[in-house]
């Protein structure tokens, strides 16, 4: 796949959201999110998704930093590290009670923030069989590093609700 192709990127996203659906469903399982790069790009697709309505239970766009803080509970301090992925993760599964929560927090671009080149992305699943996060760095402008990180995470989901069963 050209990792620079926008539309190549959102079919991807699609078709992992639909497997998604169907893994999900056959163990009765809810997701939630925690966006913040992604300005809601993943409840789009999750909530895109055949049946969405019996295992998405929705999510939180923590964007700016504050929200992090007050909603999400993330310690004061940089939010584009590991940690704040996965304590976003872990707050919003328990605000929303859903057995699987992904978050995603990093830098879009042009530029850099908080010492961390344009495109360091970080992906944080929380479930009951764990925790783990990914560090990621994406090349293009803010949308494709946006389009990159919602396949990255749908693919992390995927992969955490095979872990379930």
């Amino acid at each position: 796949m050209n990792k620079s192709d926008p539309d190549l990127l959102t079919q991807a996203s699609m078709d992992v959201s639909a497997s998604i659906s169907r893994k999900i469903r056959q163990i009765r399982g809810t997701i939630a999110v925690a966006e913040s790069i992604t300005s809601g790009s993943l409840s789009c697709h999750l909530g895109a998704a055949e049946a969405s309505s019996e295992w998405f239970v929705g999510g939180v766009i923590g964007y700016s930093s504050e929200v992090k803080f007050s909603l999400l509970g993330v310690n004061r301090g940089p939010v584009i590290t590991a940690a704040c992925a996965l304590q976003m993760a872990a707050r919003v599964a328990k605000l929303t009670g859903a057995g699987l929560a992904v978050a995603v927090t990093g830098v879009g671009g042009p530029g850099p923030e908080e010492n961390k080149p344009a495109g360091t992305v970080f992906i944080a699943v929380h479930s009951t069989a764990g925790s783990r996060v990914q560090e990621h760095h994406f090349e293009g402008s803010p949308s494709d590093v946006v389009k990159q990180t919602t396949l990255h995470a749908l693919r992390m989901v995927e992969t955490a609700v095979a872990e379930l069963r």
